[in-house]
């Protein structure tokens, strides 16, 4: 583990250091402000001692520079001239803790089991991130730099997304990326097939429900909305949803209140809604199966996701891809696919998008040859 001292007094600076290090730390010290930022920026540390008071930059503006540049460490505040307010404001503008001068030793080595402990787990959660929502859009087509820039710069705001295309495109890909790179990324990210619900069930699952409600309620259930408060809900295939659902969506949209099948309480929520569908909206409005009032609601940014025909020239950067993911997940060895293979995939017609082309990558690594050819993409596609 690795830690910076940020203190303006030599004496602090050194024996602070000296505690870390004789407890196995690997330590680093900077005398101001400006310093220690540079090297917080660059250093890959996990805990950061800053003093508050200090000529120039102050421990505070250094607080806000750490927060903003998105710098992974542990933050502890020290000060010799400590009150509540001051440890208060440290701790909302993101610190770990604050400790008050002169520095005691046992209070120090437990503070810092704990914060190591804390980008630990904040490590961990990062690598569970990624297996959850896997990797980037694959592509660099004009098509897809295209959602990259939108999803730029749509993610950091709470701006509602409606997400087209057809099946398979990667249109959970798209509401993942929103919320991974919005500020609601440390917060739950919810999904929910509104195609896969009954239509009897949909009510109970999106605002949930108290025991008793119906038959088969034997306990209060909360719904996909309640579990989403503070972070993203994408409504999948939102398309199929029931007239009465909609209504129900609407008022949340409308008023960031639900109430529960077989209560009449309200219940505030904070969600941000992304939605996804891979039918015509306006013309489900025309034929009465879908609100007109709640598309407007969800449509303040569309993003249309090109079929995999639209963007072929992504295709040796998805084979690439599923290939080395497939190798991994099933221990087989690695195989390469000829120019004149990818060539034979270029030609095909994608009715199934993404996911057609991933389940034939499967089918070519286990049953092809060592470089698989031409001649394996005519026999077994």
């Amino acid at each position: 583990m690795k830690i910076l001292i940020i203190d303006d007094e030599r004496a602090i600076r050194n024996s602070l250091g000296e505690i870390l290090e004789d407890e196995g730390y690997l330590v680093e010290t900077a005398e101001d402000g400006s310093m220690g930022l540079e090297m917080a920026s660059k250093g890959n540390f996990d805990v950061i001692f800053c003093d508050i008071k200090m000529p120039g930059m102050d421990g505070l503006e250094v607080l806000d520079k750490i927060s903003e540049e998105g710098i992974d460490a542990s933050v502890i505040m020290i000060s010799g001239h400590g009150d509540i307010d001051t440890a208060v404001e440290c701790i909302k503008k993101g610190a770990f803790d604050f400790i008050q001068k002169p520095l005691d030793l046992n209070r120090i080595l437990i503070t810092v089991k704990n914060a190591t402990e804390k980008t630990s787990l904040a490590s961990q959660n990062k690598v569970l991130k990624k297996k959850v929502f896997g990797q980037e859009m694959i592509g660099s087509s004009p098509a897809m730099e295209h959602i990259r820039e939108i999803i730029g710069k749509v993610a950091g705001t709470d701006a509602r997304v409606l997400i087209t295309g057809p099946n398979g495109s990667g249109k959970e890909l798209v509401a993942r990326s929103l919320h991974r790179q919005s500020e609601r990324s440390s917060m739950p990210y919810i999904e929910v097939n509104c195609a896969a619900i009954p239509g009897e069930l949909i009510e109970s699952e999106l605002f949930g429900h108290e025991k008793g409600s119906f038959t088969s309620a034997i306990k209060q259930h909360k719904g996909k909305f309640e579990q989403a408060d503070g972070g993203t809900l994408f409504l999948d295939e939102i398309g199929d949803m029931s007239l009465a659902a909609q209504a129900k969506v609407l008022r949340v949209l409308q008023e960031k209140k639900l109430s529960r099948v077989g209560s009449d309480k309200d219940i505030e929520v904070d969600v941000r809604v992304i939605a996804a569908t891979n039918k015509d909206l306006k013309a489900e409005i025309e034929k009465g199966n879908f609100r007109e009032d709640l598309y407007h609601r969800l449509s303040v940014i569309v993003i249309q996701v090109p079929s995999l025909d639209e963007r072929k020239t992504d295709i040796p950067l998805l084979v690439d891809y599923f290939t080395n993911q497939i190798c991994s997940e099933s221990a087989m060895p690695r195989k390469s696919f000829s120019p004149e293979a990818i060539k034979a995939l270029q030609e095909k017609s994608w009715t199934g998008n993404i996911r057609e082309l991933r389940n034939v990558v499967e089918r070519l690594l286990i049953l092809g040859d060592s470089t698989i050819s031409e001649k394996n993409v005519q026999d077994f596609v």
